[in-house]
């Protein structure tokens, strides 16, 4: 009742109505492009293809909300700009110059997202070219010859390359006038809009005796799962380690400042659900060099086998990384979201300290052991929800697929944009001192 209490009163606020409205509206305009085909392929034998059951299909089919399958203009999804962004993120650290363009501040932080932008066009056009030659070769029109139409090919890879640079500008467009993170709420609503239809078919499976059939026991199984995936995220995502902070009383001409007591929360998943978005999209990696080396290839085969996410030995092999890459990412995001060593100079600045610690190197070696523990949790609790999915399918015979991942994205992305807007609902609200 809580999240409905306060989206009630932010539509009454005028200025966040408008963000809610026009947040609501670029999520329209995602969904309307969800419907536009690629032109030049033969969708009927396209659909045949994927319904065969390719493992690694499915991750693209997560983030794209079905436009890989059916192969539209939004077939490669934003997956192209995650993955732009993970290298940008591991440049900066590496590239004194980018590092230092990170520190400048505004200015700084839009030249790297401008070379963000860059390289998420050049990744998208790579990709289209692997999928165009390789993944749907066979399954472009052809000539009246049956040669190949090249003209074809080329209208193939620029659909899908401007379909990502425009799910990019739309993800930009609700950062800036909208409410939330636009890249995480399109991969929001592209699982969201996919429920209804996966509701429908397991409720049809229900008893029908074919391969697909679904037992009772399976729904309860994964509706518990459900359960502990949400209640787990609501839990995780909401504690924090609190550090007090103590401020030194200062004199200034008549008037005294500071010696007031606060704290630093230390969210104990201080990354959200970025971690599992860009572990899976890492993983996507090797799939796209696949369409480039065509399905007879040894490389294909050796993915084919050590990635697949349904049969052993591959599975163990996928999930261990899936596992690795998860907790890997959210140490890294967290180290770049939350710097100690800057924590630690603002507070000495101003006067402030941490009872029983010293301010400078002390207090730094303190936040970082305190945050390093603190993300363990976060960092664990991420790689099981992952995981389980997996692991649970290959004891039970329980195919949950995503359920897990998605489920995780879901409740996580919807308590971020909560918790924007009840912060801007306090910005707007706040009063100051006179």
């Amino acid at each position: 009742m809580g999240a409905l209490d306060t989206i009630i009163k932010a539509v009454k606020v005028p200025d966040i109505r408008k963000k809610i409205i026009f947040t609501l509206l670029m999520i329209v305009v995602f969904r309307l492009g969800a419907n536009v085909p690629v032109p030049g392929i033969d969708r009927v034998a396209l659909q045949d293809m994927f319904s065969s059951g390719q493992g690694l299909f499915e991750i693209f089919d997560l983030f794209s909300g079905g436009n890989f399958s059916n192969f539209t203009i939004f077939a490669l999804s934003i997956t192209p700009y995650i993955t732009a962004s993970i290298i940008l993120n591991l440049l900066t650290i590496a590239i004194p110059a980018l590092e230092a363009l990170s520190k400048e501040g505004m200015e700084g932080r839009k030249k790297i997202a401008q070379y963000t932008r860059y390289l998420t066009v050049a990744l998208a056009f790579l990709q289209a070219i692997g999928l165009a030659l390789g993944l749907v070769r066979e399954y472009i029109t052809k000539n009246a010859d049956g040669s190949m139409n090249y003209f074809t090919v080329v209208v193939i890879i620029m659909s899908l390359t401007g379909g990502t640079a425009f799910l990019m500008w739309l993800g930009e467009q609700i950062n800036e006038y909208g409410v939330g993170n636009g890249i995480s709420l399109i991969i929001f609503a592209g699982i969201i809009c996919r429920a209804p239809a996966v509701i429908g078919n397991t409720f049809r499976n229900m008893g029908s005796g074919g391969p697909n059939d679904v037992s009772f026991i399976s729904l309860v199984l994964f509706a518990l799962f459900a359960l502990f995936v949400v209640m787990g995220t609501i839990m995780v995502q909401q504690g924090q380690r609190r550090i007090p902070v103590q401020y030194a009383k200062r004199v200034v001409g008549r008037k005294m400042y500071g010696g007031q007591n606060t704290h630093i929360p230390i969210k104990v998943n201080q990354a959200g659900v970025i971690p599992v978005i860009f572990a899976m999209s890492l993983l996507q990696f090797p799939m796209t060099i696949t369409y480039f080396m065509g399905g007879q290839s040894d490389f294909t085969k050796f993915v084919n086998k050590w990635l697949s996410m349904e049969n052993p030995p591959g599975v163990w092999v996928y999930v261990v990384i899936y596992v690795v890459l998860t907790i890997f990412f959210t140490y890294f995001y967290t180290a770049v979201t939350f710097n100690v060593v800057d924590v630690s100079d603002n507070m000495r600045s101003n006067g402030g300290f941490i009872p029983g610690i010293r301010p400078g190197r002390t207090t730094v070696e303190y936040l970082n052991r305190v945050m390093t523990r603190v993300t363990f949790v976060g960092a664990v609790f991420l790689a099981a929800i992952a995981a389980l999915p997996f692991l649970i399918q290959q004891w039970t015979n329980l195919n949950m697929k995503f359920g897990g991942t998605a489920l995780l994205i879901v409740v996580g992305v919807g308590l971020d944009t909560m918790k924007q807007l009840e912060n801007q609902m306090v910005m707007r609200n706040y009063k100051g001192f006179l």
